[in-house]
């Protein structure tokens, strides 16, 4: 028994933040960012697996604070899924904590308050790791949170290609190698790809030439096939800890196969968040997150397709 309660009292310290880094985040304002983590769940009976996986978007700074509201995403208790309801949150003294605050809604329609307090672990150049702690209150229980979560800032696309009615589209490439890269016997480091073509190393920033977009409703985005496979594109609920059945399906984006060479066209003509992915290769994600440059938002969930 003395092992694991060492190993309970370590991840307690390092979730609760007490190793912070003293670096910290770099939070802008009008930006859209991801929280994935996963963790524990905790009554003085039962410890039920829990997750986090929401996407918001930060509002205006105010002295060293900057509030943001969660758009979109889930969370669960064991194989019980809440959605987002009511939730808002702030940054906290320049993005060294984070508060989260509000309702979830449960299957059986009634409100479950969440309270959440993440505190700064540790950072890198692409994302931040908290260790969040609080309270998940049902009808039934009042658990208590550990989790471990990484936030990462999804980024403007800025790659366009003219079309001719004039009108930008935006490209997302499936690059070369995509379809092997996730074989252990062929792993490529993250940050790498290895051309199969010319047999030369690049820098990437995933399967895809992007891979953290955000972009208003109504954008069309082309995907591109480089690979030399076909690929095709689903939008689902990522299972963690599941290497069997990585991702569930929510029925939103459904592509046919985009051969080597060719490309389709998916318009985002709603507001909301889309973890996307293939599903014959599914460690090629690319996460997608449309909303307006407004304050007040109400989402939706839609798209059309078109092959080329």
């Amino acid at each position: 028994m003395n092992i694991p309660l060492l190993g309970l009292t370590a991840l307690l310290v390092i979730t609760s933040g007490f190793f912070i880094n003293d670096a910290f985040a770099e939070i802008n304002e009008n930006s859209a960012y991801l929280i994935e983590g996963s963790g524990f769940a905790v009554t003085e009976k039962i410890i039920r697996i829990s997750e986090i996986d929401i996407g918001l978007s930060s509002h205006q700074k105010s002295g060293s604070s900057i509030d943001f509201l969660i758009e979109d995403g889930f969370i669960t208790l064991d194989n019980e899924d809440f959605v987002i309801s009511e939730l808002e949150g702030k940054f906290l003294r320049e993005g060294r904590y984070i508060r989260i605050n509000g309702n979830i809604e449960g299957a059986q329609g009634f409100d479950t308050t969440i309270s959440f307090f993440g505190r700064l672990v540790e950072e890198s150049q692409d994302a931040s790791v908290y260790g969040f702690t609080g309270r998940i209150t049902t009808i039934d229980n009042s658990y208590k949170i550990i989790y471990t979560a990484k936030l990462s800032q999804l980024t403007k696309i800025v790659e366009t290609i003219e079309t001719n009615s004039a009108e930008e589209i935006l490209t997302i490439r499936i690059l070369p190698g995509s379809s092997t890269q996730g074989i252990t016997s062929s792993y490529i480091p993250s940050g790498e790809v290895r051309d199969p073509r010319v047999n030369v190393s690049t820098m990437r920033l995933g399967y895809y030439s992007q891979d953290r977009i955000t972009l208003e409703p109504g954008t069309s985005v082309i995907f591109l096939n480089e690979d030399d496979v076909p690929h095709s594109i689903e939008s689902g609920k990522e299972n963690y800890g599941d290497r069997h059945n990585p991702y569930t399906p929510d029925g939103r984006i459904a592509t046919e196969d985009i051969k080597p060479g060719e490309s389709l066209t998916i318009t985002f003509d709603e507001m909301g968040f889309y973890r996307l992915y293939d599903p014959s290769y599914p460690w090629m994600e690319i996460i997608v997150y449309s909303f307006p440059d407004v304050d007040n938002l109400i989402l939706g969930t839609t798209k059309n397709q078109q092959g080329n």
